[in-house]
């Protein structure tokens, strides 16, 4: 197949990690997700747990257009002296180019799509869900308690946005930053996957 870089974005509960993970087993391709954490530790010397933790979560701040402003061109920033959300977010932004230069691979969130948006080779997807379905996902894989698996999901959705937002001035989940978008809910884990790879055939002759 041609060299094809397919980025999975999320919501929470929707299956996106699950997704990304059938969809690079079955093209045997790798799926890059932990090893983009453990790559920008090494790039910032900061811990893999700190990182983990502080992944997709920014202060909730007017400054975000600045920011972008900033940061638009990530190829010349050097995140030397830069305040800790940033740094993690430009290590991240290292690592993903590094691994997107590698070959084809599936990388998953992280703002990949806009990071990589000038890769002649990427297909950036989208992947969405009911509420419901994704709070029964979430409570069921991700050992989220029933009681309140909603307002967490809610909670965590709204942090993406805000990061988003944040680093690229744009806004997440909307279709005009996706090649393709698809409903988890209404295709199932294993048809987003026959979805993605039915659109890769055109794409990367796959």
């Amino acid at each position: 197949m041609d060299r094809c870089i397919v980025t999975i974005s999320h919501e929470f509960g929707s299956g996106g990690r699950q997704i990304a993970e059938l969809l690079a087993k079955e093209l045997e391709i790798p799926c890059y997700d932990k090893e983009i954490i453990r790559m920008a530790a090494e790039k910032s010397g900061m811990s893999a747990g700190f990182i983990e933790n502080s992944d997709e979560n920014i202060p909730n701040t007017f400054l975000h257009n600045l920011k972008y402003t900033a940061y638009s061109n990530y190829d010349t920033v050097s995140y030397y002296g830069a305040p800790v959300t940033d740094t993690v977010f430009l290590a991240q932004t290292a690592a993903i180019k590094e691994l997107a230069a590698q070959g084809s691979c599936v990388i998953v969130g992280r703002c990949s799509p806009f990071i990589l948006r000038n890769d002649p080779c990427l297909v950036a997807v989208f992947i969405r869900g009911l509420l419901e379905d994704r709070a029964r996902r979430a409570v069921e894989r991700n050992g989220l308690p029933q009681k309140n698996a909603i307002e967490r999901i809610k909670r965590i959705d709204k942090g993406r946005i805000n990061y988003f937002k944040y680093y690229t001035n744009r806004q997440w989940g909307s279709v005009e930053n996706y090649d393709l978008v698809i409903n988890s809910s209404v295709s199932g884990i294993d048809g987003a996957v026959s979805v993605v790879k039915a659109m890769l055939q055109e794409r990367c002759r796959v």
